[in-house]
């Protein structure tokens, strides 16, 4: 059952289907494809399987097994990784823009767990399959900046629970679109997958989870402001979402903002700058603070200019 993939039931999914929570939390699978792994009893919830209507439950645990009977082989790669920190539990690493977290259709090289396979030698923690070893939490491909992994299953089970419980502190900087009037605010949007497009996230109170961001105005530019956004939770793409739908979609975002844009940037501009939590065998406090990426810099400049 290792290479299963487990999912954990939030107070906000109580009452949820089964089909509908398994489509919330992982991302590119359709629901027809997803009813059909259920039916072929490929998903367990308590150990028992159950059908696609099943009702989640408070404390359910949600078990997947793998998409296909033949997994593609996920191999350690050479590449070289900007670490912050590391030890015999846990290492913090600052991932460059464009790089994939970890395997999935169409990118099974070149992601940093690829990266991490080769540099740990295999001693990353088991709890999400062989897909993604060590991996706790994840940055979009086109954001930057700092992700922990764990090196061992009581690390992960650890970080995920400090995760779960909003204990992890997460900073981020962006360029956002239009000059923002507010100095400080905060943005508490319920964020859920959008039934038109099933690749993006929206605002909604259907099928749902609580998403709050706090932002801060750094340095407003012209047509454009530098902020700094604090997750209190961590939704997919939950600073471009609350931006976008605030009116102010992230320079650079080729899904949740304009098809044409007259900033030249890849991707969208968004960094995780800070990141702080409990560590799992010390129990002392880690702070992380990466440096702001060239790409970023050089966009300010010529912002300012």
């Amino acid at each position: 059952m290792n290479d299963d993939l487990v999912l954990y039931a939030e107070p906000n999914d109580i009452g949820i289907r089964l089909d509908i929570f398994i489509s919330n939390n992982r991302e590119g699978l359709s629901r027809g494809f997803i009813k059909k792994h259920i039916d072929s009893g490929n998903v367990t919830v308590g150990g028992k399987p159950q059908k696609a209507g099943y009702k989640l439950k408070s404390g359910d645990i949600v078990q997947i097994a793998p998409y296909s009977s033949v997994s593609p082989d996920i191999l350690p790669e050479n590449i070289p990784l900007d670490i912050l920190y590391e030890d015999d539990d846990i290492i913090v690493v600052n991932k460059p823009k464009g790089m994939v977290v970890h395997p999935a259709a169409g990118h099974y090289t070149k992601t940093l767990v690829n990266a991490l396979m080769y540099h740990c030698r295999g001693n990353l923690s088991g709890i999400n399959g062989v897909l993604r070893p060590g991996i706790v939490h994840r940055i979009d491909m086109d954001t930057s900046g700092l992700i922990v992994a764990a090196k061992n299953d009581i690390t992960h089970q650890s970080l995920s629970e400090q995760f779960s419980g909003r204990t992890v502190k997460k900073i981020y900087e962006a360029l956002a679109l239009g000059v923002i009037k507010e100095d400080k605010f905060l943005i508490d949007k319920p964020i859920g997958r959008s039934e038109r497009d099933r690749k993006k996230m929206c605002i909604t109170i259907k099928n749902s989870k609580e998403a709050i961001t706090n932002i801060k105005v750094i340095e407003r530019l012209k047509g454009s402001t530098f902020i700094e956004a604090e997750l209190v939770t961590g939704r997919t793409h939950q600073i471009r979402v609350h931006m976008a739908h605030l009116g102010h979609p992230l320079l650079g975002d080729k899904v949740y903002g304009p098809e044409k844009s007259k900033y030249k940037v890849d991707g969208q501009a968004l960094f995780a700058k800070s990141l702080s939590f409990l560590h799992p065998v010390t129990e002392k406090i880690m702070e992380f603070e990466a440096e702001r990426p060239m790409y970023l810099e050089n966009l300010l400049k010529q912002l300012r200019n």
